[in-house]
């Protein structure tokens, strides 16, 4: 047993969706951002999975929140809470205190300074010694392997949970970006809306997002990778009876044409602004897309036939954001970080 405290480095991709934690350069955890708090006491039953578990089906004295909306904080108390029980699932071995952290956070690039207050509050009040912030695309970009302090130009599009950081990169600074508060929440909304009006079927939260995942699509026609129909059970929002219906990837395609529209405009928004040289490397290299929604289907197709630029999807979009943390974190030195 060590019996004096000690030093711990830690990398978090603080997620509206999922919480991802990097260590020794390994992915530690990696579970949902929400907790499960007891209504009187405000005392924390439960975290993470164990947490999403009891979503949307819990009791009156159990309540079980999603802390961060559209990337940003909307519950302070409940974020502070989480982020203290995802910290303690990190492996410390056997040790007589708790460690002194030294974090890097990943945040979106259009955090206000209030906002980007109560991350760094959060932080320190779950035991946070020293919190550097770095933007999300750029975390991505460093994630995804970009050389971000080469002078050259390189664009990241990072479709997370709550919203999607569009960024111009070169020589280790954000040159243009765009952050757009509509995402992965915004297309599951969607699927819930175009539910209760087309088929008049209540769904949750959890059942839209089950719809996505088994038949979300930015396209209308996949080909060979189309893929079955899946069949939702719910009540009819009327009569309350039972329903099945079975849902198609082509009208799911249809429910998300709008939000997807937005994301393109922004991306296009974000070349307007790319200067003529910077603009020519990112014809040449490609644009980078990551986070959740890089794995909607037809999503990268969709975006380079729209843009005329190739779309390359990161091998595995999910973790670019906490990957390019952790990397900042072992070479602080390097990068420029928010204070």
């Amino acid at each position: 047993m060590k019996w004096f405290s000690f030093n711990k480095e830690i990398a978090m991709d603080l997620g509206t969706a999922n919480t991802i934690i990097i260590s020794d350069g390994k992915i530690v955890v990696d579970e949902p951002s929400v907790v499960a708090l007891d209504r009187h006491t405000e005392r924390m039953i439960a975290v993470g999975g164990k947490a999403k578990m009891m979503y949307e089906k819990t009791s009156p004295k159990i309540r079980t929140i999603r802390p961060l909306r559209d990337g940003v904080i909307a519950d302070f108390n409940a974020c502070e809470q989480m982020m203290r029980g995802l910290i303690k699932m990190v492996p410390q071995g056997s040790r007589l205190f708790a460690p002194s952290l030294k974090m890097v956070i990943g945040v979106p690039s259009g955090s206000t300074e209030v906002e980007l207050r109560a991350v760094r509050d959060s932080a320190e009040h779950a035991g946070g010694r020293e919190v550097y912030l770095i933007y999300e695309p750029m975390a991505a970009a460093i994630g995804v392997g970009i050389d971000v302090l080469a002078a050259e130009g390189n664009m990241i599009v990072d479709i997370g949970g709550g919203s999607t950081e569009i960024a111009v990169i070169s020589l280790g600074g954000i040159v243009a970006d765009k952050s757009l508060r509509v995402a992965g929440d915004e297309l599951t909304a969607d699927i819930q809306e175009y539910m209760s009006r087309q088929h008049n079927v209540k769904v949750s939260e959890r059942m839209a997002e089950r719809i996505k995942i088994n038949v979300g699509s930015a396209l209308t026609d996949l080909g060979d990778e189309a893929p079955e129909d899946y069949v939702v059970h719910g009540p009819n929002k009327i009569t309350a009876l039972p329903m099945e219906v079975p849902v198609c990837y082509q009208e799911i395609a249809h429910c998300l044409e709008k939000t997807i529209a937005k994301i393109e405009a922004a991306v296009l928004s974000a070349l307007e602004e790319t200067p003529p040289e910077i603009y020519a490397d990112i014809v040449h290299n490609g644009i980078y897309l990551t986070g959740g929604g890089a794995l909607l289907r037809g999503l990268s197709k969709r975006l380079q036939d729209k843009i005329n630029i190739p779309f390359h999807v990161d091998e595995d979009p999910l973790h670019s954001v906490a990957k390019g943390t952790g990397v900042a974190l072992k070479n602080i030195q390097d990068y420029t970080f928010l204070m």
